[in-house]
């Protein structure tokens, strides 16, 4: 005899299938309507989950509750994978803490390169057929992953991958230096995480200043830095036509060849500026002197990991960093910034004018407008996010003013680097500066997105009239 299930039972269930219907249709409509909102309430909620984690005694070191302001700092640093600090990442948290942080960096970094990859597929299908095959190929034939849930297993994938070569780099050398089997597995696996996401936290107390001639530890984590700043679709460019530069897409021109630009110059730059600081670099060996200049221009781009004190510095390199961290890394990275495509789009858009030609060229295709206005509303946003920052910690403190606008851009760029500014901060300074480093994070994403979806076509065009600028 077969047994029926209570009438109550049955219609329970039928309920419970109904409301996980509605949620999910919700979900699937706002994501379709407004990708931006959708983004900004997945982080939010992310960074809310992740403040309450560090704020459980179990989280600190000492076992006593953490400062709302400084878990909230902490929480927003690591899911917008930063690396600022106001308490001491090896000191204040206990083995817990640092591992909730660590998944906070692989969860953010991870929803940086999947929103924006995502954000592009759904602008993409606003777009039209000739749009849609741009966008296609700008996302190196992404939309044909097929659904989503693919896409993201591949990029999960990517990213896994290459933070287990990392670590695998690092593990041993650890263990050479005299560490346990197990410490040197989890700062192995801490700093490869942390390097491929760009964040810039350290599980040393004394940070990488033990290691700064190791190339050992460094070129691991330079490199990760730097495979994390190109961002996910270069990264499949590179895996799937390696070095046949005619076949990558424009937008992996362009963020390849800016980046190792901005990599060289930064080296010279920063090793010139430095080279008889004292304070620094001055009594090392010419060797080192050269690590220390590279290492210094892959971390001021948003890696945020540093082997001398910022505050040693002299204003003109601070001035340096402030340009490089300004500028970033590459779109759809875990980098920060205003990225290196917007910097290219107007480096073009300045020479294409000054040359008199009516359309923007680049190794054979032309770059709509549509592209530099999104490029110029970028820039704008961006500067006006740390003037305003800069205004408000400014009016919170007696600190010097370029002191300031280095921690505010480095919040601003996801970057990290700190001039320890973030620590000495009362409550309203750091939530100026985790709300900087939310708006680093997802601006430029959602109102590149936002603009895309706004286009709209008109029937009629008003008469052409110049007005005079310059």
């Amino acid at each position: 005899m077969v047994s029926q299930q209570p009438r109550w039972l049955t219609d329970d269930r039928r309920g419970y299938v109904r409301l996980l219907a509605s949620v999910r249709d919700f979900v699937d409509s706002f994501a379709n309507s407004s990708p931006a909102r959708l983004a900004l309430f997945i982080f939010t909620a992310v960074i809310l989950v992740f403040t309450a984690l560090l704020s459980l005694p179990m989280s600190a070191a000492d076992g006593e509750v953490t400062a709302l302001h400084d878990a909230f700092f902490t929480a927003v640093s690591a899911v917008c994978v930063t690396g600022l600090t106001v308490v001491s990442t090896a000191a204040h948290w206990s083995f817990f803490g640092q591992l909730v942080i660590l998944l906070a960096i692989f969860i953010g970094g991870l929803g940086t390169l999947t929103l924006a990859s995502l954000l592009a597929l759904i602008v993409s299908k606003r777009l039209g057929v000739r749009g849609k095959l741009l966008a296609q190929e700008a996302l190196n034939n992404a939309s044909r992953l097929g659904e989503i849930g693919t896409l993201l297993r591949i990029v999960i994938t990517t990213s896994v991958l290459i933070e287990v070569v990392l670590a695998a780099a690092m593990i041993p050398r650890f263990m050479v230096l005299g560490e346990p089997w197990w410490l040197a597995i989890w700062h192995g696996v801490f700093y490869s995480i942390s390097a491929f996401n760009n964040a810039g936290f350290t599980p040393h107390s004394d940070g990488l200043v033990p290691y700064e001639t190791d190339l050992w530890i460094l070129t691991p984590i330079m490199l990760g830095v730097f495979l994390g700043s190109l961002g996910f679709p270069v990264i499949m460019v590179l895996v799937q036509v390696r070095h046949h530069f005619r076949k990558w897409t424009l937008h992996a021109k362009l963020t390849v060849s800016v980046s190792l630009i901005l990599l060289v110059a930064g080296t010279f730059a920063w090793g010139f500026l430095e080279w008889e600081n004292e304070e620094t670099i001055a009594n090392l060996s010419v060797t080192d002197k050269a690590i220390h200049a590279l290492f210094a221009s892959v971390m001021t781009r948003s890696g945020g990991f540093n082997l001398v004190e910022q505050t040693d510095m002299s204003t003109t390199t601070m001035l340096l960093t402030d340009a490089l961290m300004f500028a970033g890394g590459g779109s759809a990275s875990t980098a920060g910034g205003i990225k290196v495509t917007t910097i290219a789009v107007m480096f073009l858009a300045i020479v294409a004018e000054a040359r008199g030609d009516n359309d923007v060229r680049a190794w054979g295709r032309t770059i709509p407008s549509g592209a530099m206005r999104v490029a110029i509303s970028v820039i704008f946003m961006g500067a006006t996010l740390v003037l305003v920052g800069s205004a408000l910690i400014l009016s919170l403190t007696d600190e010097p003013l370029d002191k300031v606008v280095f921690e505010v851009i480095s919040a601003f760029a996801t970057c990290g680097l700190s001039t320890n500014l973030s620590a000495e901060l009362p409550p309203a300074g750091k939530y100026v500066l985790s709300a900087l480093m939310f708006a680093g994070r997802m601006g430029t994403i959602t109102l590149a997105s936002a603009l895309a979806l706004r286009q709209r076509s008109t029937l009629y065009r008003y008469p052409d009239e110049r007005p005079i600028i310059g």
